[in-house]
């Protein structure tokens, strides 16, 4: 059983949720307005978050953002807007993953089901050490021999994903998957665009790299730098 967050302004949507994931064995609470959603989401009582963008007081973007701030509580974003431009937006701010309005209590229940699996996967292991390279899964933060490495939610992820799977040869589409949380495919312009973000802050280039190798057609992967 996990203590489930839901942050819905729409009472019959609040409600339906909260009963259906009661009747799936979940602790639930429920909040209307996002400033008391996320400071109750922050306060470290809850496994997860479910979020609504539509908010009456603030945008449910902004209140990721500031739960993001503080917290690395899992977030699953509820939205309308099944625009690929605006997914990649929620999940580069830090959203673990989406589901698109109108969906089942079923999907969403085993949509929370795989991020709290992922989320007890990353505890497991929850420092990684790649050549210079020292990352803290759990405190989400990495350095670069000793030096801290200013990257957003999703290069972290990016990065993170790449250094627990150390000279392995990683497709895009794996990282779309498994980093964007888009299943069934994207743009591959989304990958190579993060890639290159990361490179800048590594120190290094696709010409001349140094931990991230790509390799055409195949994809990328991360190995410590040869002395």
């Amino acid at each position: 059983m996990a203590s489930i967050l839901i942050i819905e302004d729409d009472v019959r949507i609040r409600e339906s949720v909260a009963r259906a994931l009661a009747d799936h064995g979940h602790d639930v609470h429920s909040e209307r307005l996002g400033m008391d959603g996320v400071a109750a989401a922050v306060a470290g009582q809850v496994d997860l978050v479910v979020l609504d963008l539509g908010l009456p007081d603030i945008d449910g973007a902004r209140a990721l953002q500031m739960i993001r701030g503080v917290s690395q509580v899992p977030v699953i974003i509820a939205t309308a807007r099944d625009e690929q431009e605006a997914v990649v937006e929620l999940l580069d701010l830090g959203a673990d993953d989406y589901v698109v309005k109108p969906f089942t209590a079923a999907h969403l229940e085993a949509r929370i089901r795989a991020v709290l699996r992922r989320a007890s996967d990353d505890d497991t292991g929850s420092r990684l050490n790649v050549g210079g390279l020292d990352i803290d899964v759990e405190a989400h933060e990495a350095t670069l021999d000793g030096e801290r490495l200013e990257l957003t939610a999703k290069e972290f992820d990016l990065l993170a994903y790449l250094a627990a799977r150390p000279g392995k040869m990683v497709s895009k589409r794996e990282l779309l998957a498994e980093v964007w949380r888009q299943p069934y495919g994207g743009a591959d312009k989304t990958v190579d665009v993060h890639l290159s973000w990361l490179r800048r802050k590594l120190g290094e280039t696709a010409a001349e790299p140094r931990y991230l190798h790509t390799r055409r057609g195949v994809g990328v992967k991360l190995v410590a730098p040869e002395t």
